[in-house]
């Protein structure tokens, strides 16, 4: 899996799993918008930690910094 997920991104996917898990946790998300919460938290956590998304794979998008051909 090459990696296709750029920092930026990562970040913000971090922060957004971040705030979705805490939602889930303190309760604020409940019901079915809880479990909602607590997959997209995890996802997103997923994706940052590896650094590879299956639909950016997918559409062929792609935030990684261009590398250097040396």
């Amino acid at each position: 899996m090459k990696k296709n997920v750029g920092g930026v991104d990562r970040v913000i996917r971090a922060l957004i799993g971040l705030a979705a898990l805490a939602a889930y946790f303190l309760g604020y998300a409940t019901g079915t918008l809880g479990i909602v919460a607590l997959v997209v938290g995890v996802v997103m956590l997923g994706t940052a930690a590896i650094g590879w998304c299956p639909p950016y794979a997918l559409l062929g998008i792609n935030t990684c910094p261009a590398k250097s051909a040396d």
